[in-house]
């Protein structure tokens, strides 16, 4: 189950968009606008399965760079195990595997560094979130192939494949929903 939604600091409006499990019925609540007053959205929040994302910028912490985005974050946060399942490996596999696994793995946050920097063109910033997701898809190859090698467990194949799933989900859904903001 997915949901998006996109909270204001006045509760003047409140759009959410909901997905009933097992239907295709999406429901929207909004309020009227009855004070003139600029309705952008201050913070959206993007869940995936039991994943949150912020994008833009909120009352409780708002994101100023990069290190901000929940997406960079995670994808940080990979980075860093597959170091460690990458240090397991032959030496000869090290080189190879290891080598491309890394690489693809690192390519992730740095496009997000790399695009965020970038945010003023929504364009170019999408640019390089589909670059992100790109080098995701690939990891996620990789780590299948490790799987299959004998280099990681089931369980940490799985656990690894889930987590870089949502992270997808999340970017690609960063790709839809990203505008040009002058307040972020």
């Amino acid at each position: 189950m997915w949901s998006y939604s996109d909270n204001q600091d006045v509760g003047l409006e409140a759009a959410t968009i909901q997905r009933v499990r097992n239907s295709s019925l999406v429901k929207w609540l909004c309020a009227e606008n009855v004070t003139g007053l600029s309705l952008s959205p201050k913070l959206r929040i993007l869940e995936v399965g039991n994943q949150r994302s912020e994008v833009g910028k909120g009352s409780e912490g708002m994101i100023r760079q990069y290190h901000d985005l929940k997406v960079y974050q995670e994808s940080y946060r990979l980075v860093l195990e597959v170091y460690g399942i990458t240090r397991a490996m032959p030496e000869y596999e090290r080189r190879e595997l290891g080598y491309q696994m890394r690489r693809a793995a690192v390519s992730i946050p740095a496009n997000i560094a790399e695009g965020y920097g970038r945010k003023e063109s929504a364009a170019e910033f999408k640019h390089f979130l589909r670059n992100a997701l790109g080098s995701n898809n690939e990891v996620r190859v990789l780590i299948d192939l490790a799987h299959d090698l004998g280099y990681i467990t089931t369980k940490k194949h799985q656990e690894l494949s889930k987590r870089y799933e949502i992270l997808g989900k999340q970017l690609f859904t960063l790709i839809k929903k990203w505008t040009k903001r002058s307040d972020i």
